[in-house]
């Protein structure tokens, strides 16, 4: 084989500069950060109007494996843009219900929105609605159909100016009282397992009865406290007799959720579900809250460390569940079961930011490896601080965190965060399940182990040794020995992993690659950069492009892969992926 060369370019290696993809990915997000500043008609001094870094990166990924066969950076752009825009519109809080009960709640309480919520608004312009979409809304107002005994609920959301009906499920008529029934104007609720009802004609869409529907309690409310000292507080989980349950006696706790399981598949079909939620009472004893099948629709109306009240939920023996408890039941969402749920309020705790790594003497401070400076249009918009989720256990929710993290700003408490770098190792370690898989990466502050949690097996496609990667849903914490541990688990929300340098998409997107000749691949290349070059070469006189990476083979992690011996026989590159041009 006879490989010559065919194009030159200012291809160097070794910085981050180089890379491609990087630069793509920043170019992206000081765009999307300079319109929504121009936008914006009060802008508070260091605050930042654009998309997190991780958000713009994963974006990217997502619209090149839709487009496998190559992007330009027009779709890119286009596909960023309109994704923002929604993201943006979601997250504003200048709805025209601002004034409502709803929005004045939630700049007191300052609660977090949750995974797959959808505005009203959005269901208007795209005339659909997700299955596992959630609307957090307030009600508006209550009224009978004409002509029928159906309940009606007028909803509304503090981001939307416009209004939808709901037909209300009818375990929910006994609820309702305009005025002072635990369904009143102004409660709000979450409801998932939506249907829309559009009509043909210029009536306006509305919503089906829903069984997933989840009422909303403020314990600062006297109606609600009561409401919830009366019939929640009586019973315990210890108090639980199966001989009451058999003769037809309900049940009504209140209890805290410590824990939402993963997604299962049962049976040898695989078409039955299961969901565990841990449960603990106020004396702390805990329970499984099992959910089947579309069930677990529900489990995206609350979130863990957030207060539910069951109202008669069922009340199984854990061995018809499938399962083994200690206490040898389980519950069930049954068809007289109703959820009330206590929102977990997040506090918010300051993350300094900055060019310098002087910043020991405040509140936790990173070692910012990126500069803190973003490029919006001609301005430069200087964040030296941000606001960060907490959660009661202290750890903090970098998912909108605005800048890229590196593994020197890595600490203990840190959960959604991403890290972009080079894989040095992969691999399992002796003794441990199927299931989980560690892997190194390599970016320019240093190394990292991650411990990958998958569901059954590897399913993340393709990744090599050299291959550049980048992967979110990662959480940091310390060891009992106080060391620094990486893990992921596949089940979390907003995870994902792929490959940079297998991605199809990359050969045929000039935006997303440089190309460079054989002779500037140094074997004294800084391989703690993304080691990635994609050159052109001929094979009996056939003309292909190549994606290549360093070759990193290593069955070590504790072995740095510029220690292998370059007399070994080993390449020094390799091929990740090819294109045959035409």
């Amino acid at each position: 084989m006879e490989l010559k060369e065919t194009v030159r370019s200012s291809f160097h290696a070794g910085g981050p500069e180089n890379d491609s993809f990087l630069q793509f990915v920043d170019s992206a997000q000081s765009m999307l950060a300079s319109l929504g500043k121009n936008e914006k008609e009060e802008v508070k001094g260091e605050e930042y109007n654009g998309p997190p870094w991780t958000w713009v990166c994963s974006h990217i990924l997502t619209t090149c494996k839709a487009y496998s066969s190559g992007v330009t950076s027009a779709i890119l752009l286009s596909e960023l843009f309109q994704a923002w825009q929604e993201q943006s519109r979601v997250k504003s809080s200048k709805g025209k219900l601002s004034n409502n009960i709803m929005s004045d709640k939630r700049q007191k309480k300052n609660r977090r929105r949750l995974q797959n919520t959808v505005t009203i608004d959005s269901i208007y312009e795209k005339k659909f609605l997700p299955l596992d979409g959630v609307l957090e809304a307030v009600i508006v107002d209550i009224f009978v159909l004409p002509g029928t005994s159906c309940y009606m609920l007028s909803l509304g959301d503090p981001w939307s100016s416009n209004t939808i009906d709901l037909y209300l499920h009818r375990k929910f008529y006994d609820l309702v009282e305009p005025e002072h029934g635990i369904l009143r104007k102004n409660r709000e609720i979450r409801l998932t397992g939506c249907r829309l009802r559009t009509s043909t004609g210029s009536g306006q869409p509305r919503l089906l009865p829903t069984d997933y529907l989840v009422i909303l309690l403020d314990e600062e409310q006297d109606d609600d406290f009561m409401l919830l000292g009366a019939q929640f507080c009586s019973d315990s989980f210890s108090s639980i007799a199966m001989d009451a349950v058999e003769a037809g006696n309900g049940y009504c706790f209140y209890a805290r959720v410590e824990k939402v399981g993963r997604v299962e598949v049962q049976g040898k079909s695989g078409h039955l579900k299961r969901r565990q939620i841990l449960i603990a009472d106020s004396c702390s004893s805990k329970l499984e809250f099992v959910l089947w099948d579309e069930q677990i629709l529900l489990s995206n109306l609350f979130s863990q460390g957030s207060w539910i009240a069951l109202d008669k939920p069922f009340i199984a023996r854990d061995s018809d569940c499938g399962i083994e408890t200690t206490a040898g039941i389980c519950l069930e969402y049954g068809s007289a079961t109703r959820l009330y749920c206590v929102p977990n309020v997040y506090r918010e705790e300051q993350v300094i930011v900055g060019p310098s790594q002087t910043c020991s003497q405040l509140t936790r401070p990173l070692n910012m490896s990126s500069c803190s400076t973003l490029e919006c249009g001609s301005q430069a918009a200087r964040v030296s601080q941000v606001l960060l989720p907490c959660d009661s256990e202290g750890s903090l929710d970098f998912s909108n965190f605005p800048f890229r993290l590196f593994v020197v700003d890595l600490q203990n408490k840190m959960t959604n965060f991403s890290l972009y770098g080079v894989v040095t190792f992969l691999g399992r370690a002796h003794g441990e399940s199927n299931n989980i898989f560690h892997m190194k990466i390599q970016d320019s502050t240093g190394c990292m182990v991650v411990k990958l949690c998958f569901n059954k097996s590897w399913s993340a496609g393709k990744i090599c040794c050299g291959h550049t990667v980048f992967i979110s849903g990662l959480a940091c914490y310390r060891d009992a020995e106080g060391r620094l541990e990486c893990s992921w688990h596949e089940n979390n929300e907003n995870t994902s992993i792929a490959s940079i340098s297998d991605l199809p998409t990359l050969l045929n997107s000039i935006c997303l690659h440089h190309v460079c000749s054989l002779s500037e691949l140094s074997t004294e290349m800084n391989n703690t950069q993304d080691e990635q070059a994609m050159y052109l070469y001929t094979i009996q006189n056939e003309e292909f492009m190549v994606a290549i990476c360093k070759n990193m083979y290593s069955n070590d992690y504790n072995r740095k892969a510029h220690d292998m011996d370059p007399d070994s026989g080993m390449p020094t590159w390799r091929v990740a992926r090819a294109l045959k041009c035409d």
